[in-house]
C-alpha cells in the first residue's frame, strides 16, 4: 500500500473493516453555510441548489433544519485510493440486492457509507462479508 491508498481491489475487500458510526445522521440543504461552523459538518457539497451538508440529526434538530432521511453512518476503515477501481459497485451492489439504499461520500482515506438507520444492523453484516470477516 502506498501512502495515497491501496488501489487492488481483492487487497481492499479483505481488509475493508467496516465501522458503525454511533448517532443519527441527516443530509440538509442550506443557503448561508458562512453561518455553519465547519467542525459540526460531517460532509458538506456545494450544488447549484445551495449546499447539502452531512450533520448529526441532533444539531440538524436544533437548528430547525429539514431533512428527510435518517442514517447511520458507516466507515471503511481501509485506507484505499480514490483512483481505485470497483470498490463502490461491488458493495454497492450487495447492498441493492437486499434492497439497501446507499449514500456513499469518497474522502481521501476512507469511503463512507450512508444507510438509511433502520437497515444498519444488515448493511454491517452484508460488508462484513465482502471481507470474509
Amino acid at each position: 500500500m502506498t501512502s495515497s491508498g491501496e488501489t487492488d481491489l481483492s487487497v481492499i475487500l479483505k481488509t475493508l473493516k467496516p465501522v458503525l458510526n454511533e448517532g443519527d445522521f441527516v443530509f440538509c440543504t442550506v443557503n448561508d453555510a458562512i453561518t455553519i461552523n465547519p467542525d459540526e459538518v460531517i460532509s458538506f457539497f456545494r450544488e447549484k441548489e445551495g449546499h447539502t451538508i452531512i450533520v448529526r440529526k441532533e444539531w440538524a434538530d436544533e437548528r430547525s433544519l429539514s431533512y428527510s432521511f435518517i442514517a447511520s453512518w458507516i466507515t471503511l476503515t481501509v485506507h484505499s485510493s480514490l483512483s481505485a477501481v470497483g470498490l463502490t459497485a461491488v458493495f454497492s451492489k450487495a447492498l441493492s440486492e437486499k434492497g439497501i439504499s446507499c449514500n456513499v461520500v469518497a474522502a481521501c482515506h476512507h469511503d463512507h457509507i450512508f444507510v438509511d438507520r433502520k437497515d444498519a444492523a444488515e448493511a454491517m453484516r452484508i460488508l462484513e462479508g465482502l471481507s470474509g470477516n
